[in-house]
């Protein structure tokens, strides 16, 4: 089913998920791609939908937004560069049949060469059933993370900043305020390598996000970058200090009294334990942000295959960089993390689904178009039944064949 944009769409029989609540009485009106205010519509205008849907009684929630997605069916977006416009093209298609509607293409750490190469490719670009998933804008996440706290990077790549913003620059091959960077959404950092605390306010002045991780930090260095302007972790639990009574590094953020930003978990039981998930939910509820982290082998069966330029070995639920034990991302979808996180946790559905749609919204500033049902923002929704399946995927108002 494929309805026209300038179509009135009324939404009917759903159990909205919506401010916080389910609302089983409301109603969503679409129009132009975009949710609109049905007390206008209704009462201004004076005129009936085009196109009613029935919900059936099923959950209707904004898409799923995951900003850690390395590649998927295939593709790697840091290492095929010859194919990355296709490739692009794939992965946005593919993440629509788990619900996921809008994501952040994922660089590792790399040399200058593959940034100029593919950051000119990895643009902002609408949502829509033709395209796929709307792309957010690039996480880049490294090169300017700890030796010590690799994982899966290429440790050859790993780079300081003695020069301050200037080795950004050189490194990512634009200039803060330009219209390339425009089309970064956040960027990874490790903020006790050299340089990088002092350069934490100019990528935020810049409108970059920065987000820490694949660090060694203290806590107190990791509370020093969220002043500085850092107000994401990345991956939670992994690629960073173990938990230490006397400091217990960037994992200590979850109790501090100043200091509550928003920390993306990969929620697929392997990379982080059931229970540091829920302690982590318990302690900040509402900093959690399901991430899959996902890279090339996910949607694909058993056997080799890379992330950026390392090559990596997938079982059935896990990949391990080639004869090593070190985990190279996930295999798991979005709307496995959500099933996942209420299992995990307890938590109510709407938490859960918060979790991969209000929060990650938040943490990118972008309520106003995603993440929400608000007057104003894209119509990207999807129809999910009480297991928290998904049913039905609409982006910009258009139902996706799933």
């Amino acid at each position: 089913m494929s309805n026209s944009k300038s179509n009135l769409i009324r939404i009917t029989n759903g159990r909205v998920v919506i401010n916080g609540r389910i609302e089983e009485e409301e109603t969503l009106w679409i129009q132009d791609g975009k949710f609109i205010d049905p007390e206008r519509t209704f009462w201004e205008q004076r005129i009936v939908p085009d196109t009613i849907i029935d919900a059936q009684g099923m959950l209707v929630s904004p898409g799923y937004i995951d900003i850690q997605v390395n590649g998927a069916v295939g593709v790697d977006f840091t290492a095929d560069r010859d194919n990355i416009v296709e490739g692009l093209d794939l992965v946005s298609k593919a993440l629509l049949r788990f619900g996921c509607t809008a994501y952040c293409p994922t660089l590792v750490s790399s040399f200058p060469d593959a940034y100029r190469e593919l950051l000119p490719h990895l643009k902002k670009r609408q949502g829509n059933i033709h395209d796929g998933a709307e792309i957010l804008g690039v996480h880049l996440e490294g090169p300017f993370i700890s030796p010590a706290k690799f994982g899966a990077h290429q440790l050859e790549t790993l780079s300081i900043s003695p020069n301050g913003v200037v080795d950004f620059e050189a490194c990512y091959g634009f200039k803060l305020g330009s219209p390339s960077a425009e089309h970064i959404a956040f960027i990874t950092v490790a903020p006790e390598m050299e340089g990088v605390m002092e350069v934490i306010p100019q990528l935020v002045e810049a409108g970059i996000q920065v987000s820490i991780g694949h660090s060694g930090a203290t806590t107190s260095e990791a509370e020093k970058a969220i002043s500085n302007g850092a107000s994401m972790v990345t991956h939670m639990f992994n690629a960073m200090q173990q938990f230490h009574h006397r400091d217990p590094g960037i994992i200590g953020i979850l109790g501090s009294a100043q200091c509550n930003p928003y920390f993306g978990i990969i929620c697929d039981g392997i990379h982080c334990h059931p229970n540091s998930v829920k302690i982590a939910h318990t302690a900040h509820p509402d900093g959690v942000v399901l991430v899959t982290d996902a890279m090339s082998a996910m949607g694909l069966p058993p056997g080799e295959y890379h992330i950026g330029n390392m090559k990596v070995d997938k079982s059935e639920d896990r990949v391990y960089i080639q004869g090593t034990t070190i985990l190279a991302g996930s295999v798991i979808t979005i709307d496995a993390c959500v099933r996942n996180f209420r299992l995990f946790t307890g938590c109510s559905i709407i938490e859960a689904i918060e979790a991969a749609t209000l929060h990650p919204a938040r943490a990118l500033g972008i309520t106003h178009k995603k993440g929400t049902f608000q007057s104003g923002a894209d119509a990207d929704f999807i129809f999910l039944d009480d297991e928290l399946r998904v049913k039905r995927v609409f982006v910009a108002g258009e139902e996706v064949l799933i």
